[in-house]
């Protein structure tokens, strides 16, 4: 890579879906919605889902981000199950105001929490 091309600085974009899929856990509790994807620039993979808990009327929300692939889309419900347990995943990394930078550390302390394998997002 020359001097003049550098890598981008965020290689994960964010494809907000304004909380309307659902999730559950495997016992159809509801756990939340999905805020958002994060979508890798190069390939269009999803990375990860950001979910968004608690909260009322807008406020006091909080956020967490999970490996995409603990997610198993149910198409008859239409929303998605989270292979993981509630408590695990309160206790998981989270915002509630300003979003972390998205970069490869944060990607591999989130993979790290849930015991998933580290997206390279270098590779795409």
């Amino acid at each position: 890579m020359s001097t003049t091309e550098q890598a981008p600085t965020q290689l994960l974009l964010q494809s907000n879906v304004a909380h309307s899929v659902k999730v559950e856990s495997r016992d159809g509790d509801v756990v939340g919605s999905v805020y958002s994807f994060m979508v890798h620039k190069g390939s269009g993979r999803v990375t990860h889902a950001v979910l968004s808990l608690g909260g009322f009327l807008g406020m006091g929300k909080s956020f967490y981000p999970v490996p995409f692939a603990l997610l198993q889309f149910d198409p008859v419900r239409d929303l998605y199950v989270i292979t993981v347990d509630r408590r695990l995943l309160e206790g998981g990394p989270s915002w509630s105001n300003n979003a972390p930078v998205f970069d490869q550390a944060y990607a591999d302390r989130v993979a790290s929490y849930y015991g998933t394998a580290a997206d390279n997002l270098n590779a795409g």
